[in-house]
């Protein structure tokens, strides 16, 4: 049997006693820094969020199977990961400016079971995708929804039996406040 085709698929001992040791080692690693930095960390309330956990699970992948990369690198940029992530999110509670830079707005796209067609385009919405969501939320006509807003982690909200004299959960809705002055 040639030797190169069972390197290829079994790799060599070095490699693989680096991909066990690194990666065990990594595991741990990066447990322990996400127990350090908080919950708040792998949250995925918006794109930024996301970014960063995607950025974890390149750096752990890095450290398992790239033997230049040493586990001491890839905690250096873990710990780096989880200190930018916790610098700008004790910032954006603090000061609306960053709040701002790094999170969108939530957006209305159904309002009194019409469908808000110049919202939808902006935010590339396509209408099953509402309707899809009012389904989810057991609901069966987009006629009884009262608003469906699209959450700033991508999510879709749908509201139904809304107050519009008592409606602070979606104060901060783009969209909202015009369409309900349009309603009284």
């Amino acid at each position: 049997m040639d030797y190169s085709l069972i390197s290829d698929l079994f790799g060599e001992r070095a490699d693989l006693l680096h991909t066990f040791i690194v990666g065990t080692l990594s595991y741990f690693g990066v447990i322990v820094w996400l127990r350090i930095s908080g919950k708040r960390t792998l949250s995925k309330w918006n794109s930024f969020d996301f970014v960063v956990t995607v950025a974890f699970g390149s750096v752990l992948a890095s450290s398992l199977l790239s033997t230049s990369t040493s586990w001491m690198q890839s905690m250096l940029a873990v710990g780096m990961l989880v200190s930018f992530q916790y610098i700008l999110t004790w910032l954006s509670v603090r000061t609306t400016a960053v709040q701002n830079l790094i999170k969108s707005e939530p957006t209305l796209l159904v309002f009194k079971g019409k469908f808000l067609e110049e919202p939808m385009k902006d935010q590339r919405v396509a209408q099953g995708e509402v309707l899809a969501a009012i389904r989810l939320s057991g609901g069966s006509s987009i006629e009884d929804t009262d608003a469906v807003v699209l959450e700033t982690n991508g999510n879709f909200s749908v509201v139904k039996n809304l107050d519009l004299d008592n409606a602070s959960a979606l104060r901060d809705v783009r969209g909202f406040r015009s369409q309900a002055v349009k309603n009284i």
